[in-house]
């Protein structure tokens, strides 16, 4: 049976706060709903290739649910020297990461697959901005300052950049000042408008 779309039925597939805050600011209606996927990387993946795979991973876990809706998926990767670092989950590992990273150029890939979610030709448009982040080198008792107030143990990175975080970082190089955060608005617009989202609608 083939669905009618609904392009005003957009799902973020995302149990992230920081992107339903940030696709919050588009003034489009959304659900959330969490893809509740295995995010591990794949022994010898590409950072990048990591990155996509979970982003469509994610939509098309979600999309199944439903039907004829435009599905967002997205996943952040960062790396080190093409090394992996992913959320620190507790303040040790979190400090152990940024001492790894601190006066280092640290990669973060930002993922997008936007899924329309329509059959029996589904629409899928997938791309990775990538972020280049180099952080300030900061001695211990800064670093261990900064985390107790800011807690930032479920980013990757610990890097929190919206927040106090941005007072460890030197310098951010990226096309979209968004995808840092975990949801690049930029592009992610273009997705949306390519299938058939119309912004600055009035009521």
């Amino acid at each position: 049976m083939t669905e009618t779309c609904n392009e005003n039925r957009i799902i973020l597939a995302s149990s992230s706060i920081y992107r339903k805050e940030l696709l919050s600011r588009l003034h489009l209606l959304f659900d959330a709903i969490s893809p509740n996927i295995d995010e591990s990387a794949f022994p010898d993946e590409a950072p990048q290739a990591t990155a996509l795979r979970l982003a469509k991973l994610k939509a098309h876990s979600v999309a199944k649910m439903a039907p004829g809706t435009i599905v967002i998926g997205s996943d952040q990767v960062a790396t080190l020297d093409n090394l992996h670092i992913g959320k620190p989950g507790t303040h040790q590992n979190a400090l152990t990461q940024l001492q790894m990273m601190r006066g280092k150029r640290v990669i973060f890939h930002s993922a997008l697959c936007v899924y329309k979610n329509c059959q029996p030709t589904p629409f899928i448009q997938l791309d990775n901005i990538q972020t280049e982040v180099t952080f300030r080198d900061l001695p211990d008792a800064e670093l261990e300052a900064y985390l107790h107030i800011e807690k930032p143990y479920d980013c990757a990175g610990s890097a929190k950049n919206e927040g106090l975080g941005i007072a460890i970082l030197e310098r951010i190089e990226s096309s979209d000042p968004t995808a840092l955060t975990g949801l690049p608005l930029i592009t992610l617009t273009s997705m949306l408008r390519k299938a058939g989202v119309k912004f600055f609608q009035t009521i």
